[in-house]
């Protein structure tokens, strides 16, 4: 039987290696930490449907080794200093509209922090970004995280900022009924009248 739901959401993992990408995305698909993680060569997929503020949303999830591999991974301190960028590629070569969402991760090892909790909220807050500490260890705030990027979605579907017909916006609709009822009252009315010509 085929899988059904309302909007299929694609997201994409993007950071610095070792910063627990992978571990996170397993935790969220499988509910279990990834004992044997290895960096990611090439891609890792996983999905999963969840309910959404009543809509029923497939969640698509890549994670993708790509340029991290070029940028290396010096500890939390320098990941940090690279979110800059990695904020820039992604708004460069998604959707103007992307939805982001930073996690800190790793919070399991707070004794070891090197980043504070006010500066990465900073950062959030002075990029327009959703931020949650998470951790893939214990499962702490990873789904929260990615429910929280869902439901954001779905508010600007539901206020036009986002449309589900968009090539490239990384969001599609599941039911074809739903379709139907976004498009506006008149074009829904009005049949297509043949041409004269």
């Amino acid at each position: 039987m085929a899988e059904t739901y309302d909007f299929l959401f694609k997201f994409l993992v993007i950071g610095s290696a070792g910063t627990g990408k992978s571990c996170l995305l397993h935790q969220f698909i499988e509910n279990k930490f990834k004992q044997d993680s290895n960096h990611t060569i090439g891609v890792e997929f996983g999905s999963r449907v969840v309910n959404v503020g009543g809509k029923t949303v497939k969640l698509q999830i890549w994670d993708t080794a790509g340029q991290e591999r070029f940028r290396g991974w010096g500890g939390a301190r320098a990941t940090y200093n690279s979110l800059a960028a990695w904020l820039t590629d992604a708004r460069t070569l998604a959707s103007p509209n992307i939805v982001v969402i930073l996690c800190g991760n790793k919070k399991d090892l707070d004794p070891e922090r090197e980043v504070t909790f006010l500066e990465a909220s900073r950062f959030a807050q002075e990029n327009e970004l959703m931020f949650l500490e998470t951790s893939a260890l214990t499962g702490e705030n990873v789904e929260e995280a990615f429910l929280k990027c869902a439901r954001t979605i779905l508010n600007k579907i539901d206020s036009g900022e986002l449309d589900p017909e968009r090539m490239g916006s990384g969001i599609q609709y599941g039911d074809a009924s739903l379709r139907q009822l976004r498009q506006p009252r008149s074009a829904q009315a009005v049949a297509p009248q043949p041409c004269g010509c």
